[in-house]
């Protein structure tokens, strides 16, 4: 592993946003479960969803990371990477398509007021959040069948270049199969361009909407301004990994592999990988995958009133 005296320091920042994650997701959920006000409410029922793909991306990506960094070697290939790359793949995806959804539901809520009842109902949401799980999960298992159909493992080969079963790194291990790596970056470009754009819908029209509002008192709407410069922030945290990983991907690419060694204590041999600015963005983007699971509990959760009140009621101290 290159840079090895940092890797205490990594060790210590996975633990604090596995420990984080945990904590504020659990507290957010059980905050929105103990609630009867808030448990039937369309946002929390996508935001109880994301929790859900939060929880399995923090769970899935995170202890193998500080395990792996603790004994100072790369990951063992073996049944779990496939499960990593399954389970990562579409908690990624349902994380992404589900802030989505609730970036359209409150869109709905804001321009459709008086209509919201009748078109948002619980039925709906319920219908939404299974098939953004169905197509989540579906594209894990269709890359996976992919990878295992195009790709073939060598005999000798039963250890990564990773700290972790991510797509390129389960590709490369198989032989780098093309079919696997052409449908994940169509899929996930496709997914991309298709959640901007309703964002972008989304918060233009709820914009739009709040200036209007204020329109003939001559005033501006400092505070729908910053509310929407506030979540397009927050949805750039939420692809900042995907930005890291398209870069990784060009590097790649494009400058091929170099002369690193990755030491396995199992192996008792050195294998070459990729180069050290490689390996850093590796680093890089395992770090900032655990970020959103961080903030979204905060931003989607407790950044709310009616969640904040709720969490008073259930202190004992309040």
């Amino acid at each position: 592993i290159p840079y090895e005296p940092t890797v205490p320091a990594l060790i210590c920042l996975f633990v604090v946003l596995t420990v984080f994650s945990l904590l504020a997701n659990v507290v957010t959920v059980y905050i929105i479960q103990r609630s009867d006000d808030l448990s039937w409410q369309p946002r929390f029922v996508f935001c109880k969803s994301l929790i859900l793909s939060d929880l399995l991306q923090t769970v899935t990506f995170a202890p193998p990371v500080i395990y792996s960094l603790a004994e100072h070697q790369t990951m063992a290939f073996s049944g779990w990477c496939y499960i990593q790359y399954v389970v990562g793949g579409a908690s990624i995806f349902s994380s992404l398509t589900t802030i989505t959804c609730m970036a359209l539901e409150r869109y709905l809520f804001v321009c459709f007021a008086l209509q919201y009842t009748v078109m948002v109902t619980q039925e709906r949401i319920r219908t939404v959040v299974i098939l953004v799980w169905v197509y989540s999960v579906s594209y894990g298992l269709l890359s996976l069948g992919l990878v295992l159909y195009g790709g073939r493992q060598e005999d000798d080969a039963h250890v990564t270049m990773g700290l972790l079963c991510e797509p390129d790194i389960i590709e490369q291990h198989m032989g780098s199969p093309r079919a696997p790596a052409i449908f994940r970056k169509v899929m996930g470009s496709l997914t991309l361009l298709l959640c901007l754009l309703v964002h972008a819908f989304s918060y233009f029209k709820m914009y739009r909407n709040a200036s209007n509002a204020v329109v003939p008192f001559n005033e501006s709407n400092t505070a729908a301004r910053r509310t929407v410069l506030f979540y397009c922030g927050m949805l750039f945290l939420q692809l900042l990994p995907l930005l890291v990983k398209v870069a990784s991907d060009a590097l790649w690419e494009f400058r091929g592999t170099g002369a690193i060694e990755l030491s396995s204590g199992s192996r008792g041999h050195c294998a070459h990988g990729p180069s050290a600015t490689a390996a850093v963005f590796h680093l890089a983007l395992l770090a900032l995958v655990l970020v959103p699971p961080c903030v979204n509990p905060l931003v989607y959760g407790l950044r709310s009133v009616e969640l904040r009140t709720a969490l008073t009621k259930l202190l004992p101290w309040r």
